[in-house]
Order: structure tokens, then C-alpha cells, then sequence
């Protein structure tokens, strides 16, 4: 199980960011912040600007990400899983440019990155 944590991203084509990297993309690349968690992580506290799109409602949802196919889109979730699901979704999609955030928002705080409430 810990293998196809670490290798089942890469096999599923998915890339991953860490935090320092996300930021990068945030600040030089006008990349995109989707929230795929549920609406009570959401409101916990998010990354300043993301857009909420629970996993489960990424394919229903998808026409609100259209303007966006061609800017990096940095996906997260709380520890990372549930967001390599939705940059593999968004893949699938034509999304060619979807990062996982690895290790999800807890990452990002703890590299002492601010969220909001």
C-alpha cells in the first residue's frame, strides 16, 4: 500500500507540487487553486483565492474549470490522495497542466503558508 501511494501518482500520469513549487506556479504562472475537499474542510480554512469543487462533483462541476484549461491547476485536498483523484479526473478531461499540491493543506501550513476562513 505505501508503494502504490508513492508510485501509483506517477503510473496514473498525475504530477506533483510540493508547496514551495504551488506557490511558484500561484505567483509566476497565474496557476489556478481547486479545493476538491468536502464543504466543512472547505470552511475549516482554505488557501487564500481556491476555488471549491468537492471530488465527487469535479465531472458535473467541470464546465466552471473550462476558462481555466490552459493555466496550471494546482489541485489539493487535506494530505494529497483525494487530490491526485482530481488531477487524474481533470487529465482525463484535457487538463494538461494539473498538479497535485503533496501532502495536501496540511503540507501547506506547516510550511507556514496562510489560509483563510
Amino acid at each position: 500500500m505505501l508503494l502504490w501511494s508513492f508510485f501509483g501518482n506517477r503510473l496514473r500520469g498525475v504530477n506533483e507540487v510540493d508547496s514551495a513549487a504551488a506557490l511558484q506556479l500561484i505567483n509566476h504562472k497565474d496557476a489556478v487553486i481547486l479545493d476538491v475537499r468536502e464543504e466543512n474542510e472547505y470552511r475549516a480554512g482554505h488557501i487564500l483565492n481556491a476555488i471549491w469543487i468537492p471530488l465527487g462533483k469535479i465531472d458535473s462541476r467541470l464546465g466552471e474549470l473550462e476558462r481555466h484549461r490552459n493555466q496550471p491547476v494546482v489541485v489539493y485536498c487535506r494530505s494529497g490522495q483525494r487530490s491526485a483523484s482530481g488531477c487524474a479526473l481533470l487529465k482525463k478531461h484535457g487538463f494538461t497542466q494539473a498538479f497535485n499540491l503533496e501532502g495536501g493543506v496540511v503540507a501547506w501550513q506547516k510550511a507556514g503558508l496562510p489560509v483563510e476562513k
